[in-house]
């Protein structure tokens, strides 16, 4: 099954008086439970494409189907519900909030979008907490966490609202080596017990060498789609 399907899509931008044309005429279908990614240099239009997939940015033209549904005909408060219930953020900055405690950052979703009963957060954040390995930092704050274990936060916040669909741009941008690698192997087995679909965009070698499935931008068109070796293949 397809969870996203893109037809010829175009974005459009003015800048000033003059339009400048993000992306062009993109084409692809990205299959539930993949892990891909939109590679390219700056200004190649992997991020435009990464916002108009998470509802953030509309079309200017052509189609995009978010699980069977035409994003760019929602309205703002029903983009903002739909991310809310279908699509998680990965930020290369990690986005949490200072004031909250871990266990509280991998809540607010769900209290902010899905208002889920107290029982039913509390057992799915200890859930997720656990699965990716830092349940003993529930109650301290960003402040006292490292690179990682807020990298580490930011990837089951974005699995709290049980979203099939995760965005991450350059999600390992301010990690080191061995902590960006751990990352990536945490996401990879988050999409295998889950089956999330994880989309980045990057040029970061670390994550291009692990996607199973790559689409390279240049100057906003889709030059090459490639299709990367399997773990079992590269054994």
């Amino acid at each position: 099954m397809d969870i996203v399907q893109a037809s010829n899509l175009v974005k459009r931008y003015l800048v000033g008086e003059q339009q400048v044309t993000a992306i062009r005429n993109a084409n692809f279908n990205i299959k539930q439970g993949s892990f891909v990614s939109f590679v390219g240099p700056s200004g190649s239009g992997k991020s435009t494409l990464l916002n108009m997939i998470g509802g953030l940015d509309k079309p200017s033209d052509g189609k995009l189907l978010i699980n069977n549904t035409d994003i760019s005909t929602l309205n703002r408060k029903q983009a903002a519900k739909f991310r809310g219930e279908h699509i998680g953020f990965i930020f290369q900055d990690f986005n949490l909030i200072p004031v909250l405690t871990v266990a509280e950052n991998i809540e607010y979703p769900l209290l902010m979008v899905q208002n889920w009963p107290l029982a039913k957060r509390q057992q799915r954040v200890k859930t997720l907490m656990e699965a990716v390995g830092i349940a003993e930092q529930a109650n301290k704050f960003p402040s006292q966490l490292s690179g990682g274990q807020k990298q580490r936060v930011a990837v089951a916040r974005a699995l709290a609202s049980q979203a099939k669909l995760v965005l991450a741009d350059e999600p390992t941008a301010n990690l080191d080596h061995q902590t960006a690698f751990r990352i990536i192997d945490l996401m990879k087995q988050m999409r295998d017990d889950f089956g999330t679909t994880f989309i980045f965009s990057t040029h970061d070698n670390k994550i291009m060498n692990a996607a199973e499935s790559l689409f390279i931008l240049e100057d906003g068109e889709i030059s090459e789609h490639r299709q990367t070796a399997t773990e079992g293949e590269r054994a």
